[in-house]
């Protein structure tokens, strides 16, 4: 075999049974490229999950087509082990051929406890699969599994980290590839390091499993190296410095194999640059990027940079989701300094290249976006597993409350000028970042209501064109998760800061009750900026960055986080600059006339349209309910007067797709 793949796809030949039943307590068959493969084998994947909503779309769209002769092979996939299928209905039982994957046949060598309980979407199967091939282990036990994968998957050979320049070299490449290591992994290494006894003062718990206070405990330390780089044998402790984060106070910034990693994190916006301290010496070159200047110089200077490792570390149509990700929020830290400046060439070079990207982007997505649907919440990949992971996060940790901010439209890049301001109106914040995948198409009644249902766009049709029911769905995901309706509460269209300048006013007091332990609040601020925005993307930055100065969502946060909530921001959409060109008409043919997407309620009407606008694109409708076929526009144009330059949304552009999904606390004194 030359992939895990074979062994599984060997058993799925297309025309043999229409119902396979497979016993996956591994999610193995979420994976992306075998579900691209069984899709290209003719072979739907559903989950049975919830046996309710699995009847809804396993009757809605395949019994019904079977039942009127038509040929479709359907995979049904239990997250349980064979023994599982005693869990299914007879109907099913007695049509379907049955199957069994798990990850311990697959590795036989390796502790299968210890594979099962590391995160799936953080372990790169196929670098194990080759690890396995090359390296033929003996069986191995669970400490051994773990240093096996540490060294293979994630490059971390523990007992190699002897120095300063070890440990900092290997955080760096860890957290700069944005893939942090599962949590057991993470608790064995820092046994590991712990044990050797070098780096008994780092805070190796913290620094080793979270990326953003990795980032803090560097930019804390960078005053002070900048104050003694000329010195040789510094070393105090950071308690001496009145630091947030024990361990020595200088780091070894300057040696050859780190400053690399630090000079692009300060190009890429994830050290913040400090003025250099009074009394420091001359800086050399290759501290430039991290010392504060002109505004106007080192923009340019990040724009330049950023452009370079954008076409050096652009992602293909054969890419993992993960990458796209990666790539998205680098786009967006370029695209948030674009909109920012001056001048026209830096503007020009971004539409070129954005337009190559999304190209290459939606090819992409018409391969492998229907393949992210079913991937389990742990770590969320789409929007609607945001409060799935709110609850598994809730129900494990010590925190009493979440509340869930979503603003309604707010682009990546936007999320960059808005994080800004937040850390300049409060350095206490810690912000832990990342991106999800927002629903297409890219509108607030389909993808905002799976954000508080939890649940793909199927599984509510009769609200699928309005936010009516949106609150009712958020209270039905959290009381199916066993919590009363009282500790349950929902908001919406927040953004303006009451007169008083009091945003107690905005947390009124069922909100800030003791009794509510969940919050669901809609700050639809930044869509109402955009659909009256007629200054393209450099307006649309500069509204924003407006509103997030007038202090509504930094004293939203703050209250929240002061009444004890850990907060989730997030969006269910992002935005694009565009123009149009051409409006169809068409009555009331279409069920929804978007800037970006026209839905449709059968093929045929939705083809008609696409013959006369060659410019759009048929989108498949996965996850979405029946009688539901949307027509997107392909690149930056719009289905409104020709020429005429809006911001807006509903399309499969990377703008549109991928948005923030951020954790926001207090860092520890």
């Amino acid at each position: 075999m030359t992939s895990w793949r074979d062994a599984i796809l060997e058993h799925f030949v297309p025309q043999v049974s229409r119902l396979t039943l497979v016993a996956d307590p591994d999610a193995l068959l979420t994976e992306e490229k075998l579900v691209l493969e069984l899709r290209q084998r003719g072979f739907d994947l559903i989950e049975f999950s919830d046996s309710i909503e699995f009847r809804y779309a396993y009757e809605s769209q395949y019994r019904s087509l079977w039942d009127r002769g038509e040929s479709t092979d359907l995979v049904v996939a239990l997250r349980l082990p064979d023994s599982g299928f005693d869990t299914l209905p007879y109907d099913l039982l007695s049509a379907g051929k049955r199957l069994a994957f798990d990850l311990g046949s697959l590795f036989p060598h390796f502790s299968y406890p210890v594979l099962q309980s590391l995160d799936r979407s953080l372990l790169d199967l196929d670098a194990l699969f080759e690890a396995q091939t090359r390296a033929a282990p003996d069986r191995m036990g669970d400490n051994a599994t773990r240093d096996f994968v540490l060294r293979h998957v994630f490059g971390m050979a523990a007992e190699l980290i002897a120095t300063d320049v070890d440990l900092l070299r290997a955080l760096l490449r860890l957290h700069y590839r944005s893939t942090p290591l599962p949590t057991a992994l993470s608790a064995r290494l820092v046994q590991v390091l712990k044990a050797q006894g070098t780096f008994r003062n780092w805070p190796l718990e913290a620094i080793v499993a979270d990326e953003a206070t990795f980032y803090a405990f560097l930019n804390e330390r960078w005053p002070a190296y900048l104050r003694h780089h000329d010195s040789s044998g510094f070393r105090e402790e950071g308690a001496e410095y009145g630091l947030a984060y024990p361990g020595p106070d200088r780091l070894p910034f300057d040696h050859h194999d780190i400053r690399v990693y630090i000079d692009n994190l300060f190009v890429e916006g994830k050290l913040k640059p400090v003025g250099l301290p009074e009394g420091a010496p001359e800086p050399q070159g290759w501290m430039r990027s991290g010392i504060a200047g002109d505004a106007a110089d080192v923009n340019a200077m990040r724009i330049d940079r950023l452009f370079g490792l954008i076409e050096a570390e652009r992602p293909n149509e054969d890419s993992r989701y993960t990458d796209w990700i990666a790539f998205a929020q680098r786009w967006a830290e370029l695209g948030a300094l674009v909109h920012s400046a001056t001048e026209e060439e830096a503007g020009e070079r971004y539409r070129r290249t954005g337009e190559g990207v999304n190209e290459t982007f939606a090819r992409w997505l018409d391969c492998y976006y229907a393949s992210l649907i079913s991937l389990p919440p742990n770590s969320p990949v789409m929007v609607h597993h945001v409060a799935r992971h709110m609850a598994r996060e809730l129900e494990r940790s010590k925190q009493a409350r979440v509340a869930l901010v979503v603003v309604d439209g707010l682009a990546l890049d936007q999320w960059i000028t808005m994080r800004r301001i937040l850390e300049e109106g409060d350095r206490t914040l810690l912000i832990h970042e990342s991106a999800v995948f927002a629903w297409i198409p890219t509108l607030t009644s389909i993808s905002r209501q799976a954000i508080f249902a939890g649940r793909p766009p199927l599984y509510f049709p009769a609200s699928l064109h309005s936010t009516h029911a949106e609150g009712n769905l958020w209270r039905k995901l959290w009381e199916d998760a066993g919590y009363p309706k009282t500790e349950i509460a929902y908001r919406r269209a927040l953004g303006d800061m009451p007169a008083s300048g009091d945003i107690v006013e905005t947390l009124d007091a069922a909100l800030i009750s003791p009794e509510i332990r969940i919050a669901g609040l809609v700050v639809d601020k930044v869509d109402r900026i955009m659909h009256g925005m007629q200054l393209g993307g450099p307006g649309m930055h500069s509204q924003v960055a407006q509103w997030c100065r007038g202090g509504f969502i930094g004293a939203l946060i703050d209250g929240l986080l002061d009444h004890g909530f850990d907060v989730w921001l997030t969006s269910d959409h992002g935005n694009i600059e565009c123009e149009g060109l051409g409006r169809p008409s068409e009555g009331v043919i279409a069920e929804t006339r978007g800037e970006r997407v026209r839905i449709y309620p059968a093929p045929e009407l939705r083809d008609q349209t696409a013959a006369a606008f060659p410019f759009t694109r048929k989108w498949n409708p996965v996850g979405l309910p029946a009688e539901t076929f949307p027509l997107v526009m392909q690149g930056k144009g719009a289905f409104v007067t020709p020429d005429k330059t809006l911001v807006g949304h509903g399309g499969i552009a990377i703008e549109e797709v991928i948005v923030p999904l951020v954790r926001i606390e207090r860092q520890s004194s």
